[in-house]
């Protein structure tokens, strides 16, 4: 665990759990407002929680070579996470234009 300081490490924890309670309100608002497109930028956040807890479980293990393999899986899963992302905003675009 020497890979990364202390406040580092509250850095990458706290923005893991951020993230956690941004996809969990994201949900209870698509529930309240009953507009799915929100439900599924909450889903498309989800590759984006995934890349971050490999870069912490990476880093836990002090970026050991052995572990390389979650570089390419948080690089994946980044990309992923941005692309559906960016697809559910458009799909929150086009419902707020069909409510206008």
């Amino acid at each position: 665990m020497n890979a990364l300081s202390l406040p580092t490490w509250i850095i990458h924890i706290s923005s893991v759990l951020e993230w956690t309670l941004a996809i969990w309100l994201i949900w209870i608002y698509a529930k309240l407002s009953q507009n799915l497109a929100w439900r599924g930028l909450a889903i498309a956040m989800f590759p984006a929680l995934v890349s971050a807890m490999c870069a912490c479980t990476w880093h836990f293990f002090d970026n050991a070579i052995s572990l390389g393999w979650l570089v390419t899986v948080q690089a994946t899963t980044t990309l992923l996470g941005n692309v559906a992302m960016a697809i559910a905003a458009y799909f929150i675009w086009k419902q707020a234009q069909v409510s206008t």
